[in-house]
């Protein structure tokens, strides 16, 4: 893992109990843990949620891979346009 060796900065906190970070970090989130009293570690942190999960796992992404093969494999074609679209709306009224 590499990590810069950053000089150490002075924040004040303010009264209503935040700090800034500096503008790079508007929007981010953050991780923050409490190591002991008064020794906080921040890290910058991307968060999935819950019913999203899924899509970052190894099936899904072995999944997508196929998908985007076969797609590379077979690009779209404008023949036979009208008998999908028939047989498409005969599949419909099922």
């Amino acid at each position: 893992m590499n990590t810069l060796a950053l000089p150490a900065s002075v924040k004040v906190v303010g009264a209503n109990g935040q700090i800034s970070l500096g503008k790079q970090f508007a929007g981010r989130q953050v991780l923050v843990e409490e190591q002991e009293p008064g020794v906080w570690l921040v890290r910058t942190a991307t968060v999935v949620p819950d019913n999203e999960r899924w899509l970052h796992g190894a099936q899904a992404t072995a999944d997508l891979d196929r998908a985007l093969t076969w797609a590379l494999d077979h690009p779209a074609q404008d023949k036979d346009v009208d008998s999908q679209l028939e047989r498409l709306a005969k599949g419909a009224g099922k």
